[in-house]
């Protein structure tokens, strides 16, 4: 089998110009169907023949003219991605996640950040990505606007969501099972023998605060304990402070559901303030599973996410979906759930009055 020809100036071979596909084929000694397959993450090329190829690009400093390759097949080869402006860790997980899927799928990435409140609206975040040249849309985090979308981008869309109002014939809703994670850790809670529990909510307008709420809801009503009133933070350890604060008074909390992590820091901290130990008197449960959640005093339980699983599988639908490569009628919106893990560790516990659920359930202790 040919291998590549050394080269040792690439531009004088080429005689000044830029290199294109016929130099690359004729340097790792394949076609230019063959490099063509190869540049734009075709299958059905093995893979000592791509890395071949790869090679020979790199040697001879040849990139991709999108502009000219979607000029001629209509693709660009791009995602479009719109994210809140947020720091974050569940938000910039997924984004981190996304961006190394796509990469790994082939294609680049163009990012337009909404604020939450703000006078960017995700309407106007997707027009500007249309402008921009991309095959497919992702959309993480939607928000409730207070106002209705109504918007067909006229290319395939990811939500990792809800978002009523989006139309269109490739619109595909996935990401994890918000209200089902919620009631996991609900329900948990309720294992270990209290009577009811307490959660302090993300805000409102955002859908996945929404199913986190909704999931504790259920657990409640299924279990008939009667729900307390529903406390509302923006994330921060700062809301979760200041939840916790207002909340230490009440004797007979004993168990709460935080929305996320950062906000149960923040409650955490609030209770002991307030001589109310953690999980003696009041069990805690957060959400997301951040990197420091395993070194809090005490140790976080929490409910943690797959976001690379989540990523690479959305992705996928969505390729799909621009390829013309799903399986699923044009009509019908694909949907994917993924389940949140419940990490136990120190932060629940029984009741004081009842220790007798010492024994975590569901999960190994971490």
């Amino acid at each position: 089998m040919p291998q590549p020809r050394p080269v040792d100036d690439a531009a004088t071979a080429q005689g000044g110009r830029r290199p294109g596909m016929t130099d690359v084929a004729r340097l790792a000694g394949v076609s230019q169907k063959t490099v063509s397959r190869v540049i734009n993450g075709e299958r059905y090329v093995s893979d000592n023949i791509r890395q071949r190829v790869l090679r020979a690009a790199q040697q001879l400093g040849y990139r991709r003219n999108t502009a000219a390759r979607a000029l001629i097949t209509g693709r660009f080869r791009r995602i479009g991605f719109v994210s809140l402006g947020t720091a974050d860790y569940g938000p910039a997980s997924l984004l981190i996640a996304l961006e190394r899927a796509t990469r790994a799928a082939g294609f680049s990435f163009t990012v337009a950040t909404t604020l939450e409140g703000g006078h960017d609206k995700i309407s106007d975040a997707i027009r500007w990505l249309l402008e921009q040249g991309i095959d497919g849309i992702v959309i993480s985090e939607p928000v409730d606007e207070g106002e209705k979308l109504e918007i067909d981008p006229g290319v395939p869309v990811l939500s990792f969501g809800k978002l009523p109002g989006l139309s269109g014939s490739h619109v595909v809703f996935g990401g994890a099972d918000g209200v089902a994670a919620a009631r996991t850790a609900t329900e948990h809670l309720l294992e270990l023998g209290h009577d009811t529990v307490w959660h302090l909510a993300g805000p409102q307008r955002w859908w996945a605060a929404r199913d986190r709420r909704e999931g504790w809801r259920r657990a409640l009503d299924d279990a008939g304990a009667t729900p307390p009133p529903l406390a509302e933070g923006d994330w921060s350890p700062a809301s979760g402070y200041k939840a916790g604060t207002a909340l230490a008074s009440d004797p007979s909390m004993t168990a709460v559901f935080v929305a996320n992590d950062e906000m149960a820091i923040g409650m955490i901290r609030a209770l002991n303030e307030a001589g109310r130990a953690v999980p003696d008197d009041v069990s805690v449960i957060g959400f997301d599973d951040i990197p420091s959640a395993a070194y809090l005093s005490p140790p976080l339980t929490t409910m943690r996410q797959d976001f690379e699983a989540v990523a690479a599988h959305g992705l996928d639908l969505l390729i799909q979906q621009i390829e013309g490569t799903s399986a699923e009628p044009d009509s019908k919106p694909l949907r994917t759930d993924f389940p949140a893990d419940l990490i136990v560790r120190q932060s629940a516990a029984a009741p004081s009055h009842d220790r007798r659920n010492d024994a975590p359930s569901r999960k190994e202790v971490q």
